[in-house]
């Protein structure tokens, strides 16, 4: 089951309706880009992060349980993850990706508790 994974952490501080686009995210070990897009829908909130030359011109996805805290005064969302990580989660394409079933289930499967693919920190 990998629905929590969807869903913002209580401790974030997130509050549903905010608009994040434009925000910088910062992985644990440095930045990743701006959120270009973003969901609050219950069971399905996520970022979409476009990485800019870091990854060269990429999309991330990335579930709302992948959100430390965000910081409105900075425009700042922080992740719980190494830039690592997410360069190596299953590769994003929004128009293929954004509302596949399949995508969000194998992207859930890395990024929760126990991934085999080491999604969460130890």
């Amino acid at each position: 089951m990998t629905e929590h994974v969807w869903s913002y952490k209580s401790t974030s501080g997130h509050l549903a309706g905010t608009d994040l686009t434009g925000y910088k995210v910062e992985a644990v070990d440095g930045d990743i880009g701006k959120v270009d897009k973003h969901s609050d829908e219950v069971g399905d909130a996520y970022l979409v992060v476009d990485t800019g030359v870091w990854i060269f011109g990429k999309e991330v996805l990335l579930p709302a349980s992948t959100v430390l805290r965000v910081e409105p005064e900075d425009r700042k969302v922080y992740v719980d993850r190494t830039k690592e990580q997410i360069k190596s989660a299953p590769e994003f394409h929004r128009v293929k990706h954004l509302g596949d079933a399949g995508y969000h289930e194998e992207l859930g499967t890395y990024y929760g508790t126990g991934a085999p693919f080491g999604g969460r920190p130890a």
